[in-house]
């Protein structure tokens, strides 16, 4: 293929990894918003993480389907529409003022989510020459790095600028706190309608644009299922590795604004700034460490951010002040590159088992929805949300331990349990 043939495909093809960036680092906005609105514990707050991480979950194996049945193009636009009719329904979510009806939005948002990313990341990497796919790919995650950065800063503005502070809110009568809530939980409507008619002209777009087929060549027979895959050990610690990965990530970036507004009393709006930082910093971090590993092995590599982010989660613990928000965007820089390392680890040398152990891996993002849920009840529990980050400290102990050994290609024998490799 030519690159004159591959060039706007692959902008369309970037163009989603910043939109579900958007659409990702807009939650931990949200979970402030939502949590005053409806006056929720932090665990009732973290469904937010729950019902996207879920949705992760559950599609997974659905949207490998729709790829390998209907093509990488009907699966995008699929994935964009599913996406914007999840965007349109935050309108009558805040309409009626019902939390689970947020929820229901969120959830089918994250399926279209889901379907995207499953497409748009072999894609990515397969249009154009083999030889600089990874290069490819990592061009085309850094605008999701770059979304990380914009959403909290462009949402913070326009969603949590007309909020009441608990002052004000005591002072009203109970119909007044009522009529002043749901002013608040209604400014969420114009961005997502805004981000839901983006999202189909996108796909109308796709629609009228021709991708190149993409070719590919099996060089191995299929594998038998799912879990035959789990006989490599490599796979199976990948799998619990990206689990408690995600799981930290969610912790750290969705209860931000939580944190650093009673760690180091600040307003959530100037919260929604720090915030940002740290998807720059993730950004920066993503670049800096795909650099360092010409130098060094990318499992050493994981390794030492592993250990030294478990160092970083102790600081944000016991600390106060300023000093526990830039805690925070270290942890962010050295968490870069931990996604996409333990994907390519945990699949390294499966052969007939890497489309399985892909989906297994993918499917362990579910983390996202069960630790945030543990840091919530930690921190509501003990009424300080910095406990709560005992729950990433032990996230990235694992993931170091995967760095140091867990990553080693090993095969268990045919007839020892999924149970004895774990």
């Amino acid at each position: 293929m030519t690159k004159n043939k591959t060039l706007f495909p692959f902008i369309l093809i970037t163009s989603l990894f910043f939109l579900w960036g958007f659409a990702h680092n807009l939650d931990p906005i949200l979970i402030p918003h939502l949590k005053k609105s409806f006056t929720l514990t932090t665990v009732q707050a973290t469904l937010v993480d729950s019902a996207v991480f879920i949705a992760y979950f559950l599609m997974a194996l659905p949207a490998g389907f729709i790829m390998k049945k209907y093509g990488y193009k009907t699966g995008i636009i699929t994935g964009l529409l599913i996406f914007a009719f999840g965007s349109y329904l935050f309108i009558p979510a805040a309409n009626t003022q019902q939390y689970t009806f947020f929820l229901v939005a969120l959830f089918i948002i994250a399926c279209g989510l889901t379907i995207l990313e499953t497409a748009a990341n072999p894609y990515a990497s397969s249009l154009g020459d083999p030889a600089t796919s990874t290069q490819r790919l990592n061009f085309a995650q850094s605008f999701n790095g770059l979304a990380a950065t914009l959403a909290p800063i462009i949402g913070g503005r326009i969603i949590l600028t007309k909020g009441y502070t608990a002052a004000q809110l005591g002072t009203m009568t109970e119909e007044g706190r009522k009529l002043a809530l749901a002013a608040e939980a209604s400014s969420v409507k114009m961005p997502y309608f805004i981000l839901g008619s983006v999202l189909v002209i996108i796909a109308i777009i796709f629609a009228f644009t021709h991708l190149p087929r993409i070719q590919q060549h099996e060089e191995h027979t299929a594998s038998k299922n799912i879990f035959h895959a789990l006989k490599h050990r490599h796979l199976a610690w990948g799998v619990a590795a990206q689990f408690f990965y995600v799981g930290a990530q969610v912790c750290v970036f969705s209860l931000f604004i939580l944190y650093a507004t009673k760690s180091a009393s600040l307003t959530e709006v100037q919260a929604t700034y720090y915030l940002g930082l740290c998807g720059a910093a993730f950004l920066i971090g993503r670049f800096i460490g795909t650099f360092l590993m010409r130098y060094y092995s990318s499992a050493g590599l994981l390794a030492a951010y592993g250990g030294i982010n478990i160092l970083l989660c102790a600081i944000a613990i016991l600390s106060h002040g300023m000093i526990t928000v830039y805690t925070v965007i270290g942890i962010c820089f050295f968490m870069s590159i931990m996604f996409p390392t333990i994907f390519a680890l945990g699949i390294k040398d499966l052969k007939a088992d890497t489309e399985f152990g892909s989906s297994l891996i993918i499917m362990s993002i579910v983390g996202g929805a069960v630790l945030p849920r543990i840091f919530g009840y930690i921190s509501d529990v003990t009424g300080n949300i910095q406990y709560g980050y005992v729950v990433p400290l032990v996230c990235f102990a694992v993931v170091a331990f995967f760095g140091l050994k867990g990553h080693r290609v090993k095969v268990k024998p045919e007839n020892v349990s999924v149970a004895a490799i774990l």
